[in-house]
């Protein structure tokens, strides 16, 4: 039953799909962030099939992200955003947290979104349906590592607070090796995909460069946002499409 409030939970927060969030605290919190992966594998499944369509890999890309962003709501990218004006303004956290905050996207912003969805389109044309899958996959798993014990949260409240230290020091490294044998298996079975090996070393790629941006969060603004972990979502993302694409 506990497992099943947590899994509610990350439904009803990282994806558009109707669901009834009967129980919300800490606890629920830290199941959620770890079955996050799980609800990526969902998200790439449906979202990718527009990939599978024929005709232009390049309209099937973006028809397939543009679904995605429709799928979660926008909200990792508007987090991508926000993080990219907050941490581009050059200010100290407090102030950098309050730009954050507003409601209107400023060019730092303006130009993570067009730049990181650019390079999610050319790469995906060029990789498809699996490596998106995977893709997804390894953007959730970024929120299982950004949320285990020791990170903190940023402000005292919001998204980031909920969520912030709530996974187990055991739970990211078990749900990587889940993630990793999951993407073998999908590169195994699907054509194109550079076998059993280009799949998992793009997720491997995503995970670090969500957490070197991570690393960069927490040391100018102090722990965690629910816009840095949108951020972390795009960001694994668009580094597992790239590397994909170059070892497909």
């Amino acid at each position: 039953m506990r497992l099943m409030h947590g899994m509610r939970m990350a439904v009803g927060t990282l994806s558009v799909f109707p669901v009834r969030v009967e129980r919300v605290d800490r606890e629920v919190a830290g199941q959620a962030m770890v079955l996050a992966p799980a609800v990526g594998l969902a998200l790439g499944g449906v979202a990718g099939l527009p990939a599978l369509l024929p005709g232009s890999p390049l309209l099937g890309a973006a028809l397939a992200l543009g679904l995605l962003a429709v799928l979660t709501r926008g909200l990792h990218l508007d987090g991508l955003a926000d993080l990219a004006d907050g941490l581009g303004s050059g200010k100290p956290a407090g102030q950098a947290l309050d730009i954050m905050k507003k409601s209107d996207i400023g060019p730092f912003g303006v130009m993570a979104l067009v730049f990181t969805l650019i390079i999610q389109v050319a790469a995906l044309a060029e990789t498809g349906y699996a490596a998106l899958v995977t893709a997804c996959v390894a953007g959730r798993l970024a929120l299982t590592w950004a949320c285990r014990a020791g990170v903190p949260a940023a402000r005292p409240s919001g998204l980031g607070a909920m969520v912030a230290g709530t996974v187990r020091p055991s739970a990211p490294w078990l749900a990587t090796l889940a993630a990793l044998l999951a993407a073998a298996g999908i590169g195994a079975l699907g054509p194109g995909t550079g076998g059993a090996v280009a799949l998992p070393l793009g997720l491997l790629a995503g995970l670090g460069a969500a957490l070197l941006l991570l690393r960069h969060a927490r040391r100018r603004l102090g722990g965690i946002t629910g816009d840095v972990l949108g951020a972390l979502v795009e960001t694994a993302t668009a580094a597992t499409l790239v590397v994909c694409a170059l070892l497909g």
